[in-house]
């Protein structure tokens, strides 16, 4: 990966009455490379995409596509590829029938649109199903026809919200695959996943959102690193939330609050057999969990240190 970004937030700003949005956004992502948003419900991540494709106007800051701004240049808009959460397909056309339609929406002639959807057809695996009305297709299936929608027209940015939600684990795997060729392809693809797994398997780097706000961006292993050491993670509850003393003494120790405030978690050197010793040195000095517990550290292990919070799975 080399150049310039392809998609560049300059100090992005989009906010709402409720007091929600994103702000002051700083990221960018070059061609081939992947970035995945992770974060609670509410953190912000559809926001940011929906503010990236024009969807909302921002409040401030700048969207910058291959170096021009897609909110006043058509051909800057021309080169983003979007593929929203929700399924935006037409239910009683075939699968052929909604590529073509969105290959003439996106610009394309009637010869391209056709030649277009007839290649996508190959790539999602679908050409013997072209012909199949796409509201009659398993999710997985309307999935990978929804990402094929997104791309006909060859961008250069792709935008995907939650592009796995709601589907198997074979599905997921399929879509993963087709995801990983248009990296390949040499495509800036800025991702909003719930799937910690997703982010790992794909993402050069992810930026964890928490009330809008980029908490901290980096290569994933090296985002778990930076928090865990190589240290496994215990998950202590409490049988009542710490008061101020508790508090003070389980900081110390490296630990931190998530939102139910009986929950602690952080690094444990020497991982389970050292649980015994941790559980007994709180005991000594008053703090006694009622349930105790050690994991490896992953993505919503870092979710749940910058966020203060335990991290729903899609």
């Amino acid at each position: 990966m080399s150049g310039e970004p392809a998609i560049e937030l300059h100090r992005l700003t989009r906010s709402f009455a409720d007091g929600r949005g994103i702000f002051e956004i700083d990221l960018a992502v070059r061609a081939g490379e992947v970035l995945a948003l992770l974060g609670d419900n509410g953190a912000g991540k559809t926001t940011l995409i929906r503010t990236v494709t024009g969807r909302l106007r921002p409040d401030s800051g700048r969207v910058v596509i291959n170096g021009r701004d897609p909110m006043v240049d058509a051909a800057a808009r021309r080169k983003l590829g979007v593929v929203p959460q929700r399924i935006a397909l037409y239910p009683d056309l075939t699968i052929r029938e909604n590529l073509e339609v969105f290959g003439r929406l996106a610009g394309l002639d009637a010869h391209a649109a056709r030649g277009r959807a007839a290649a996508a057809l190959e790539w999602i695996e679908l050409s013997t199903r072209a012909g199949s009305v796409v509201g009659q297709l398993s999710g997985g299936q309307q999935r990978r026809v929804n990402l094929a929608a997104g791309v006909l027209h060859d961008p250069t940015v792709l935008l995907l919200d939650e592009p796995t939600a709601g589907i198997d684990a074979e599905a997921r795997e399929r879509l993963h695959d087709l995801l990983g060729k248009l990296k390949s392809r040499g495509q800036a693809v800025l991702l909003s996943t719930h799937d910690f797994s997703e982010a790992k398997a794909l993402a050069d780097r992810v930026a964890v959102l928490a009330n809008g706000r980029v908490r901290v961006e980096g290569g994933p292993e090296d985002l778990v690193f930076r928090f865990f050491g190589g240290h496994q993670e215990v998950d202590l509850t409490l049988a009542a939330p710490a008061g101020a003393e508790a508090s003070t003494r389980l900081a110390e120790v490296g630990l931190w609050p998530g939102r139910d405030p009986t929950r602690w978690f952080g690094p444990i050197p020497g991982g389970l057999p050292a649980l015994p010793r941790f559980v007994a040195a709180l005991a000594a000095v008053g703090i006694v969990p009622v349930q105790a517990g050690v994991r490896t550290p992953d993505l919503g292990s870092v979710i749940r240190r910058t966020s203060g919070s335990e991290p729903s799975v899609s």
